[in-house]
């Protein structure tokens, strides 16, 4: 869920200029997108293991879940659809010193539950005959479908945009971290990527949390600093003039205004916003199902003239025929389990 909204928000950052102008809010949304990452990877192979047989696995992923979505519900107040993050803005008000030692405990003990499911699927007889050699295909067939994700690297492709230099984002340039690739293409090489990126996942919100505490951003028993550019009141046909450093720690919400000229004024910007020259932009991130991107077209007007979504479900669906050919039909369940779809991304 996170990791689509971060999309989006970049869109509109990318749109108006104004992208990845706080470390802060960088740091925040990497932890946040990788924390998305375990969640959707334990559910991923969770309900593939128990498709094809085996049932432990989703006791053990599915109580790692409920913690996971506490931190999203600390956050925002939603267990599952949380909308959290804001373009060029992220409530780091919620990001306190007990919710990061919190995320740093649950990462502890949950590289004892990968374990066990290391142990109980990798080397299982019955598993990697339900998944060895099942579903493959070769290098021309994923550029050709499209796809993206660990269905590509599972073919030996390396393409992670978290790494990518030219197409990176959030915070992960800062970051030391590795990305896995397959050599077979078939499911178990997808299996093992998965179980791999819930490895590096861990590593990756440690290194954050770290750098959250580290930089004295958080003092004791306070939650994160504000200091960032705020969207302020001024002309809504010229963006430069609303970028101005605020301090939100001197500001009284509950009063923000004194006069009625600016009172009318903050009113008139938060329902008319401001107007974006007529371009497009286009913002990926690395979603856990695959590249997951958002086109934005403007038109000299507050709103977007259109907005595209590019859900990799939705490609990789595509993909379903060519990998069966050739299967008996009870190797159907293992081919939908090891694509990772959901069907509200497919359905338009």
């Amino acid at each position: 869920m996170l990791v689509q909204e971060h999309a989006y928000c970049l869109a509109i950052e990318s749109s108006i200029g104004t992208l990845n102008f706080n470390s802060s809010i960088s740091q925040v949304r990497t932890l946040y997108d990788e924390l998305t990452r375990m969640l959707n990877h334990l559910l991923a192979i969770a309900c593939h293991a128990l498709d094809v047989g085996s049932m432990s696995s989703i006791f053990w992923a599915f109580e790692e879940r409920e913690k996971l979505m506490e931190f999203y519900e600390r956050v925002s107040g939603a267990r599952m659809h949380a909308a959290f993050y804001r373009p060029n803005d992220l409530n780091l008000h919620t990001i306190s010193p007990f919710l990061l030692e919190d995320i740093t405990e649950f990462n502890r003990n949950f590289i004892k539950t990968l374990n066990e499911m290391h142990n109980v699927l990798t080397y299982n007889k019955i598993w990697k005959q339900r998944l060895i050699n099942i579903g493959t295909y070769n290098y021309e067939t994923c550029i050709s479908y499209g796809l993206t994700g660990i269905m590509s690297r599972s073919v030996g492709i390396k393409r992670d945009l978290r790494l990518n230099k030219l197409e990176t984002y959030a915070n992960y340039y800062y970051l030391n971290f590795r990305s896995y690739v397959g050599t077979q293409g078939d499911c178990y090489d997808r299996f093992l990527l998965r179980m791999c990126e819930m490895c590096e996942s861990i590593n990756i919100s440690n290194q954050v949390v770290q750098k959250l505490t580290k930089f004295n951003q958080l003092p004791k028993n306070k939650s994160l600093k504000l200091k960032q550019q705020k969207i302020v009141n001024t002309n809504p046909h010229s963006l430069t003039k609303y970028l101005v450093k605020k301090n939100l720690d001197n500001i009284n919400f509950t009063t923000p205004y004194n006069s009625m000229e600016n009172l009318i004024k903050h009113f008139k910007f938060w329902s008319e916003g401001f107007k974006v020259t007529s371009n497009f932009n286009y913002r990926g991130v690395e979603s856990p199902k695959g590249e997951f991107g958002v086109t934005l077209f403007s038109d000299n007007s507050s709103k977007p003239y259109k907005c595209k979504v590019r859900s990799p479900s939705f490609h990789h669906l595509q993909l379903m025929p060519k990998m069966a050919k050739g299967h008996f039909l009870a190797d159907l369940i293992t081919l939908v389990g090891t694509i990772d779809i959901v069907f509200g991304e497919v359905d338009r």
